[in-house]
């Protein structure tokens, strides 16, 4: 009988052993698992934030050119600033005509010119206002579609400095064989400006950021979107020619 017990217990003893094994082998498997999730956290929160440096630098250092001059314009809606900027480069002879992509379909012609100080006849011979994009990949698709119309091979393309990284990745998608010119309007000076203490600067551009991110993944592994129009096909109302 007390063999018996002897052995019970060498079994019972065995057994909880092998539990405590078990237990301390799954917590070193978690250990590992997290200690390799922080390793991975942290390279990920390096390469992002490197990249956003970089996209930041990149932004900042975006000029004009001296002496803008191309087949025509294209500006990409989000301000009247912007619009203001290219029907100026229009006025000037920077470009024989031009396209404001992304226009509400609300918003007429009429409202643009008056807003932009502009005479009757310019509008009616070289603006063109597309209606149709809804965000900037539409913008591309708008302008594309216009540029390959007309024939145009080197274009002008305003609009905010952060944001133009982004727009010339989707037009050069859009239209690669066309010659895109930057011509950015500074909103967000980040040169003279500590703008990582500007709570709003900073949202705008790490949302940019993150957008354009987006869009560089989905152009290098060849990825479909969403043409970015209300319709098929693009609608532009033409000048009066």
């Amino acid at each position: 009988m007390a063999q018996e017990l002897r052995e019970s217990g060498m079994i019972e003893r065995g057994k909880w052993l092998e539990r405590a094994a078990r237990r301390r082998r799954s917590r070193s498997l978690l250990r590992k698992i997290l200690r390799r999730g922080f390793f991975v956290l942290l390279a990920f929160l390096a390469i992002f934030t490197a990249g956003f440096l970089q996209f930041a630098d990149t932004v900042a250092s975006l000029q004009p050119p001296a002496t803008p001059k191309a087949d025509a314009i294209v500006v990409l809606t989000g301000g009247f600033q912007r619009i203001n900027q290219a029907v100026d480069l229009l006025k000037a002879g920077a470009g024989e005509r031009l396209l404001i992509s992304g226009v509400h379909p609300t918003t007429t012609r009429s409202q643009i010119r008056r807003n932009t100080q502009s005479s009757a006849d310019l509008f009616k011979c070289c603006v063109d206002i597309g209606h149709e994009a809804v965000d900037t990949i539409g913008n591309a698709t708008e302008a594309s579609q216009w540029i390959h119309d007309r024939g145009y091979r080197t274009i002008l393309v305003v609009t905010n400095n952060y944001h133009m990284p982004r727009s010339l990745l989707e037009l050069r998608r859009a239209r690669p064989e066309a010659k895109f010119i930057a011509y950015p309007v500074v909103n967000s000076d980040l040169k003279t400006t500590n703008w990582l203490r500007n709570p709003l600067v900073l949202k705008a551009i790490l949302l940019e950021y993150g957008k354009y991110s987006i869009a560089s993944i989905r152009e290098m592994v060849g990825g479909r979107s969403a043409n970015g129009l209300r319709t098929e096909p693009s609608r532009v109302t033409p000048a009066e020619e």
